[in-house]
């Protein structure tokens, strides 16, 4: 098995309060909201967030925070470098 370091650059930070207030820092772009998902760019990759009744109280589009109400289900990071290596992955199946 090989080892992989990940290299992060930018600085972020999330603070989850009770499952029902999201703080986030580092935001770069809002990509995609509703009450049931919102897709943000932050300077370390693209978060996805799920949820319930989920609203953004705060945007603060020159500082990058946001503050997000509702009731949060799960926060996932997707790396640059994992959609490359499925996309090969993929390339390879199909050849």
């Amino acid at each position: 098995m090989e080892k992989k370091e990940i290299k992060i650059e930018g600085k972020s930070s999330l603070n989850l309060e009770n499952r029902k207030r999201l703080t986030l820092s580092g935001i770069v772009e809002v990509v995609s909201f509703n009450e049931d998902q919102i897709i943000l760019n932050t300077s370390l990759g693209t978060l996805n967030i799920k949820g319930e009744g989920l609203k953004m109280n705060k945007l603060d589009v020159q500082n990058g925070d946001v503050i997000i109400n509702g009731i949060v289900n799960s926060c996932v990071y997707v790396n640059k470098e994992n959609k490359k290596e499925k996309e090969k992955l993929l390339s390879k199946l199909f050849k």
